[in-house]
């Protein structure tokens, strides 16, 4: 991995050191450059634990942001058999900030439907950074509506920064596209499965994630606003993001505390871009385990009970 964050560089100095020692033992047989070299790998560790072990919301953006973290073509190229992408929104245009299609998990036949921000500067812009236009939604919906029509269940994840706040994309109707796309999700009759598995910005991530079970992974943010935006917004200074990230309560356990969450997916140590077969495997299990549940479920079981999950978000009691 060669992407290291701002708050890592006391690991960036002992994994530079360990990088020397090792091209030094390759002309060199001395058991004290192996003993350090060791020695280094132990201390790397604990820095790493150390640092993991309580992070700050602004530190968990910042890992929900890392460009080496599995995006949803992973998750889908590694989880999905018979993978069959679906493309258009039959309208307008293809967006491919969101991918989707059909395909089997642990042959089980699904619709999956993805974020996708890129893993190379030319992809990141033809992808637009994950910022899906009102097409993507739209196509989406279609999705959503094809599953709905076989009765297969819908898994979605959910990496973006928001929608794309475009000209052209307010032109073609992006807000009506957003609640037109988690209007689908609360109508439909299969269980929708969602996975937060970066970042969950704003409307552009409840159109995907209005679900039967929302799952997050530990180091991943889902917030109404970016803390850029927000410090913008209140304090006129997007430098006061620190503090917006604060106070915006963006993070998995957050989420967890308040019901907006079902489930937290723990990360390997350092995040999930340090391990990623494992956070996929990881995944896999829960999400298989998600679906399961609501297999002895009807129809209008499956659609009533995410209906009341979400009336209840924010429900008080007076006494």
């Amino acid at each position: 991995m060669k992407n290291f964050l701002e708050f890592e560089k006391d690991l960036i100095e002992l994994q530079g050191k360990v990088a020397e020692l090792e091209a030094l033992s390759k002309t060199s047989n001395s058991k004290n450059i192996k003993n350090e070299i060791d020695d280094l790998h132990k201390k790397s560790e604990k820095v790493l634990k150390d640092l993991y072990d309580n992070l700050s919301p602004w530190k968990k953006c910042q890992v929900a942001r890392h460009p080496d973290r599995p995006h949803s073509l992973e998750y889908i190229n590694s989880l999905i058999k018979e993978f069959t992408p679906l493309s258009g929104d039959r309208n307008f245009a293809e967006d491919l900030a969101i991918v989707g299609g059909i395909g089997r998990l642990k042959d089980i036949p699904i619709v999956v439907i993805g974020h996708e921000k890129g893993n190379s500067t030319e992809n990141r812009l033809k992808r637009n950074f994950g910022m899906a236009r009102p097409e993507g939604y739209r196509k989406a919906v279609r999705l959503m509506k094809l599953a709905d029509k076989f009765q297969l269940p819908v898994v979605t994840f959910i990496d973006t920064p928001g929608a794309y706040p475009g000209k052209g994309a307010e032109e073609r109707g992006q807000a009506e596209a957003i609640a037109r796309s988690t209007q689908t999700c609360l109508e439909i009759s299969v269980p929708i499965i969602s996975v937060i598995i970066g970042e969950g910005g704003s409307g552009g991530a409840v159109a995907l994630a209005s679900a039967n079970s929302v799952i997050m992974l530990e180091h991943s943010i889902y917030s109404v606003i970016s803390p850029e935006g927000c410090a913008s917004i209140l304090w006129k200074n997007s430098d006061k993001m620190k503090e917006a990230a604060d106070a915006l309560k963006l993070t998995a356990q957050n989420l967890k505390e308040i019901g907006v969450v079902d489930y937290i997916v723990s990360e390997p140590l350092g995040g999930a871009h340090r391990d990623k077969e494992k956070i996929i495997s990881d995944v896999e299990q829960i999400i298989f385990k998600e679906i399961d549940k609501f297999k002895t479920m009807s129809p209008k079981q499956i659609k009533k009970s995410r209906t009341e999950k979400f009336i209840e978000m924010g429900t008080i009691s007076i006494s």
